[in-house]
């Protein structure tokens, strides 16, 4: 029997007895404490109502709607009528829209709901320029218009429908929105042609010039090329004032800030009518179609008295629109707490994605260095506004899959080890402080090549060769099958945390605190308290069992069953973690 088929026949329960076992280190269970009753299965539905739950009680699954499932084949190639968002569906290629929709979302909203999901945070939605050189708008960051739904997705009513499909199911919607930029449409004589036909990824980058340079008189002479001056919508997105025109960022310094990203449009949010004009475009939003809450995309690439002035002015007009919990968080791509924290406080923005705790799973499980990493992370959450509420996650679209990262890796893991890191890594964005986010198809054994477009395969059957010659991990399928598997052992696994993670308020939304570490690869173990519930919580990163020295006596063994106890310790099996309720 292969691994694969172990993997996929073993029962939950046998899993964690099996890699128990695995250490000559284990001993024979002591009664000392007692073991917890199976947990029942939470199900969104069995929660608070969705539109009176905080965030601490979501898990979420972040999903980019082209590449989950094609519920609607009329809408393959986008617009009927609008030439520049038609187009582009050539489902062969990893560079183009594969089909997916809102319709192939609502048909598989049971399957997201049984894997113990609350709240669905989607990939930009809005009207996308379909096509700019060999590469589509499959992933929804070139907003056209901002009052609409691209085409390829279906239309504002199909929106409206899975908004309301999942609220019937009691879960959350969470759009993705942009304020940094818009789709490429202005283009700079210099760099693009007099008539602008050139494209900043197709080969024609525009060096950035600074605000020094621009102030001495060096400037691009900007041009809206025919056919596309009322491309975007609303109307003054279309006037080249409103946005920097300084050429292509590198990433550093102001041009962080005011340049292009591979030439899209950087939008001057320093202006009054900007930040203004922004904020009425997802006021509307939020009116039309009543999301309960945005991530934002490229926070520290917009200015951040922008955030002091949009955050509160739409959290004021969710309220009046009766979303009394509607919730908002920023992606800032930097794993230091102190440049993250600074977009919570000075920034105002509620939270904001956990790239901090994200590379210390790396670190600790990738790399094998010392859980100190940990200790060091979490003295930092004063920092933040709240860093309960920060979210966590394990990999996502653009840095690369979690099994990809693990695979990519020197140390050459072979799958059993693979499958114990992805189970740890999970556990640890679970139970550890923060609200967890399963990125899509990793519940599968999703693997991919790279990040970017390497790590955006489809759910459904797949007809992109570099997507379906994957080894995908515990299961003898590839993303040429239908991957909407209820018995893949990742799926049974993060249904498992999903339900403890609902029994006990302590690992929601409990105070943590760190008891633990060591210098090396081995134990981090953590306390939860919520009121008079306390949860230990021990992880060992380490190849060999460990032993933690800390009193248990009294309490209940929440996960696994068959932990290795006494009344003054815990032993831990190798890449694995125990839960006790103290």
């Amino acid at each position: 029997m292969t691994i694969k088929q172990k993997f996929k026949q073993l029962s939950l329960a046998a899993l964690s007895i099996s890699l128990f076992a695995c250490s000559e280190q284990a001993a024979e269970v002591e009664q000392t404490v007692e073991q917890a009753a199976p947990t029942a299965s939470v199900l969104a539905k069995d929660l608070a109502p969705y539109s009176e739950r905080g965030i601490e009680q979501e898990v979420f699954y972040f999903v980019m709607p082209d590449r989950f499932d094609n519920g609607d084949t009329d809408n393959d190639m986008g617009s009927k009528t609008i030439a520049l968002s038609r187009g582009g569906f050539e489902p062969e290629n990893p560079k183009a829209f594969h089909g997916g929709d809102m319709q192939g979302l609502i048909n598989n909203l049971d399957y997201l709901e049984n894997m113990g999901i609350t709240a669905i945070w989607l990939t930009p939605i809005l009207r996308n320029q379909a096509q700019q050189g060999e590469i589509s708008g499959y992933h929804g960051y070139w907003v056209l218009d901002f009052t609409e739904i691209d085409p390829h997705l279906g239309t504002n009513d199909d929106l409206k429908a899975f908004i309301d499909a999942a609220h019937a199911k009691n879960m959350k919607v969470y759009f993705d929105i942009i304020t940094n930029h818009t789709a490429d449409v202005i283009k700079f004589t210099e760099c693009h042609g007099e008539d602008g036909s050139g494209w900043s990824q197709g080969g024609q980058e525009c060096p950035y010039i600074s605000l020094a340079e621009m102030a001495e008189g060096k400037k691009y002479t900007a041009i809206v090329p025919e056919g596309s001056l009322t491309a975007k919508t609303p109307a003054w997105l279309n006037d080249p004032k409103y946005y920097h025109n300084q050429g292509d960022t590198f990433w550093e310094g102001e041009s962080s800030l005011n340049g292009d990203f591979a030439g899209l449009d950087d939008l001057y949010t320093e202006m009054p009518e900007v930040v203004e004009g922004m904020t009425d475009i997802y006021k509307n939003i939020i009116t039309q179609f009543k999301p309960d809450g945005f991530r934002i995309d490229t926070v520290k690439h917009v200015n951040i008295e922008f955030w002091q002035q949009f955050i509160p002015a739409l959290e004021a007009h969710a309220k009046a629109e009766g979303i009394n919990n509607f919730f908002m968080f920023g992606e800032v791509y930097d794993p230091e707490p102190a440049a993250l924290a600074r977009f919570t406080t000075e920034g105002t923005l509620p939270s904001v994605l956990d790239f901090g705790l994200q590379s210390v799973i790396y670190q600790t499980l990738v790399e094998n260095k010392g859980t100190e990493a940990f200790k060091v992370l979490f003295d930092q959450d004063h920092l933040y506004k709240n860093a309960d509420q920060l979210l966590t996650f394990t990999g996502n679209h653009d840095m690369g899959r979690f099994a990809y990262l693990l695979n990519k890796d020197k140390q050459q893991y072979d799958e059993a080890a693979v499958i114990s890191r992805i189970n740890l890594g999970h556990a640890m964005i679970y139970f550890m402080r923060g609200v967890p986010v399963v990125y899509y198809g990793d519940e599968q054994g999703f693997v991919g090549d790279g990040n970017d477009i390497m790590s955006r395969q489809d759910m459904m059957p797949s007809k992109v060769p570099s997507y379906n010659d994957d080894d995908l991990i515990a299961t003898d399928k590839t993303t040429a099958d239908n991957n909407f598997d209820p018995t893949h052992p990742f799926y049974i696994e993060l249904k498992l945390y999903a339900d403890l993670y609902q029994q006990y308020e302590a690992l929601r939304s409990g105070k943590q605190d760190v008891v633990f570490t060591e210098a090396s690869a081995g134990l981090v173990a953590v306390t939860r308290t919520a009121g008079s519930e306390k949860v230990l919580a021990v992880f060992n990163t380490a190849t060999e069992a460990k032993t933690l020295s800390y009193n248990v006596s009294g309490g209940e063994v929440i996960y696994p069953s068959n932990a290795t106890i006494t009344e003054e310790s815990v032993t831990v099996a190798p890449l694995s973690f125990v839960l006790i309720k103290l």
